[in-house]
């Protein structure tokens, strides 16, 4: 009798461990997902592992692309394991059911939103369709004739500015002047280019 009470009170002390999740039937595996509530991650695992490789079948029979069958099968799986924590799943021993229907569902509705999009698409995308802005026409000779009526001071920085793409400091060196005289030269010498040109603004 005594041998019998300390069993027993060994078993309420030290209760043996579950067993491996992947011995496990569909139905079992299920009802302790939903028994652990996200807490037992080696059924989740085995749940997932088990089913991953059909949600992702099924993917490829109806969706017909790989990145489309790889979003199932995260959608699919997390849809399952959510509504067994939740213990909204009735039938545990029907889990391989329950799957195929939330992959119908989940394919569904993916189709759906790829239609209505191509819908809207055909509908709506000439009018959403970028559009390069219409750019002024320049008028390369009058501007050649501008730049030769330049002093030959201003003509040379804008030459070392624009074409040869020097900094005022290395303006100022080449041509013996001070960086704040380079600054005063190019502006005067775009604001007589822009007087030629005809513009109303002038580029600072």
């Amino acid at each position: 009798m005594a041998r019998m009470f300390d069993a027993a009170y060994a078993f309420h002390m030290d209760p043996p461990a579950p067993p491996p999740a992947r011995s496990l039937g569909d139905g079992r595996l299920a009802a302790r997902v939903a028994a652990g509530a996200g807490a037992d991650r080696d059924a989740e695992r085995e749940l997932c592992r088990r089913f991953a490789p059909r949600v992702r079948l099924y993917g490829l029979r109806h969706l017909r692309e790989d990145s489309a069958a790889a979003d199932l099968v995260q959608e699919v799986l997390l849809t399952v394991l959510e509504r067994l924590r939740a213990g909204a799943v009735r039938e545990p021993d029907r889990l391989a059911s329950f799957v195929l229907g939330a992959c119908r569902l989940a394919a569904s509705e993916r189709r759906r939103g790829a239609a209505r999009r191509a819908e809207l698409l055909d509908r709506f995308g000439p009018d959403l369709a970028a559009r390069e802005p219409e750019r002024p026409r320049l008028d390369v000779e009058r501007l050649e004739r501008c730049l030769e009526g330049l002093a030959p001071r201003e003509r040379a920085v804008l030459q070392l500015t624009f074409y040869a793409e020097r900094a005022s400091g290395e303006i100022a060196a080449e041509l013996e002047l001070t960086p704040g005289n380079v600054r005063v030269v190019r502006h005067r010498a775009l604001a007589h280019l822009s007087a030629c040109m005809g513009a109303e603004e002038v580029t600072p």
